[in-house]
């Protein structure tokens, strides 16, 4: 590949003869070549600059300057379109398009780089234009590194130089570091890289991590892509919300799922989900989610007339609206995606420490107490099995292992499902739910066979996340 960079600053362009680029140029890898903008001046002060037109402050360089230069460099063959490779024009400006990585990766299968370095109030808008609408084999592109400014475009030039050098064959040593770090496309899409470590093992109190001093090479390669993941999340989510969901394995979507990000069905990427208390304004939204998914966990033998009546006694706007306004006798948590609400759980409270739970029948397989019912936990079909009910049920359990009645804390959260739905009880089984044994469970004239499960809640006293202050007394 050849690059030229034409600047008022060749001399600024001198650290790239050191290290990795020097070697590609001394290697024949790389034509790099320098041209000083004032070369091209007719005058004996060599101006390349002038006051803007309309006024204001600064100057601008003068476009007859850099029309001679730029057509010099470029040279008769791609200016008489004759040139049968792909030319650029790059002029790096705070108003040109982000410099990323996949740019950079269509920069560096061009045949010809040309670099203008602008300096003042930029070069004159006129250049660009010329070689965009008259010069039909070069194609012009203005970059910018980033939402700053700089003193002229000679650092941006840098950075390109540098950015695309190293991705011409025979640069780099190990052709697989360039899929392995930041922005690279490794598999799975591109992430920031993971944390990296060498000798010594152990340093100022601080030791490696155990798993990339094993020798396991599929435990290092699992425990990088997680990092990757983690540390993208944290730092460039907009990363995350471009990754492909096709490329996301079980073991990545869950890694994602523990830092709030999930892939409902049909999603062309991960979606940010943010698990809080409910609103009382919200009373509409979690009626309607409820009534659109309490019919799809109801066995085939329920009748619409019965699922219809449940829903208008239990999940009425009115209803939910009691659920969101009484914090004395309920919790509600929300799962809030970008969409909307896509989840909910209702956790109902005990009025004293010995109230037995709903009936006799569970009574008898709930003993240890205070004890709550885990009433309600409703998820949008295209976010099951992503990690939302799980996410859900993490915030419930926390939430109420913080509750206490009349001073005694919350022992037990149990609930009831229908004893044929396997798929919701490995759900909760996931959670921490143990099975305590069958009830019925009715649902207009009909008795449904259910399962109890139970949680033990002293395992969740070192994981409070509770996002209320405690009302009436409770805490």
């Amino acid at each position: 590949m050849r690059i030229d960079v034409v600047s008022i600053f060749p001399e600024y362009l001198d650290a790239l003869d050191l290290s990795l680029v020097g070697k590609a140029r001394r290697d024949g890898l790389l034509d790099l070549r320098m041209h000083d903008l004032r070369a091209w001046t007719s005058d004996r002060h060599r101006t390349v600059d002038d006051t803007p037109f309309g006024g204001g402050a600064g100057m601008v360089m003068r476009p007859d300057v850099w029309g001679r230069a730029l057509d010099d460099v470029l040279g008769p063959d791609v200016l008489a379109g004759e040139s049968t490779g792909r030319t650029v024009l790059l002029v790096p400006t705070p108003s040109g398009e982000r410099l990323t990585q996949r740019l950079v990766e269509d920069l560096a299968r061009a045949d010809r780089l040309v670099l203008a370095c602008g300096r003042y109030e930029g070069i004159d808008a006129r250049v660009a234009e010329h070689y965009t609408e008259d010069v039909e084999t070069v194609e012009v592109r203005e970059i910018s590194l980033g939402d700053y400014v700089l003193n002229g475009g000679e650092v941006a030039a840098l950075v390109v130089v540098e950015a695309v050098a190293r991705l011409l064959p025979g640069v780099l040593g190990n052709p697989e570091s360039l899929t392995e770090e930041s922005h690279g496309r490794g598999e799975g899409g591109a992430l920031l890289e993971y944390p990296v470590y060498t000798k010594p093992a152990e340093w100022s109190g601080r030791r490696a991590p155990e798993v990339l001093l094993s020798g396991h090479h599929g435990n290092v390669a699992r425990w990088r892509r997680d990092q990757a993941l983690e540390r993208t999340v944290r730092r460039r989510p907009d990363m995350i919300s471009a990754l492909d969901p096709q490329e996301l394995d079980r073991a990545d979507r869950a890694i994602l799922a523990r830092q709030g990000w999930f892939v409902p069905a049909g999603a062309s990427a991960p979606v940010p989900v943010r698990i809080r208390p409910g609103r009382p304004d919200e009373a509409q939204a979690l009626s309607d989610l409820a009534a659109a998914t309490f019919p799809l966990a109801c066995p085939p033998e329920l009748g619409a007339d019965d699922i219809t009546a449940f829903i208008a006694e239990h999940l009425s706007p009115a209803r939910t609206t009691e659920y969101l306004t009484d914090t004395d006798h309920y919790r509600v948590q929300v799962a809030q995606a970008p969409s909307g609400l896509v989840g909910y759980t209702l956790v109902v409270l005990p009025r004293t420490p010995d109230e037995p739970p709903y009936a006799d029948d569970v009574a008898a397989l709930v003993p240890d107490r205070p004890a709550a019912e885990l009433s309600k936990c409703y998820v949008y079909p295209e976010y099951q099995g992503t990690g939302v009910a799980g996410a859900l049920l993490g915030a419930a359990a926390a939430q109420a292992a913080a509750v206490q009645i009349d001073g005694q804390p919350l022992r037990t959260l149990w609930l009831g499902t229908n004893a044929d739905n396997w798929r919701a009880q490995a759900s909760y089984r996931k959670q921490g739910f143990a099975t305590a044994g069958p009830r019925t469970f009715r649902v207009g004239d009909q008795l449904m066979d259910d399962v109890v499960m139970v949680l033990d809640l002293t395992s969740h006293r070192d994981d409070v996340r509770q996002t209320t202050p405690p009302p009436h007394g409770r805490s």
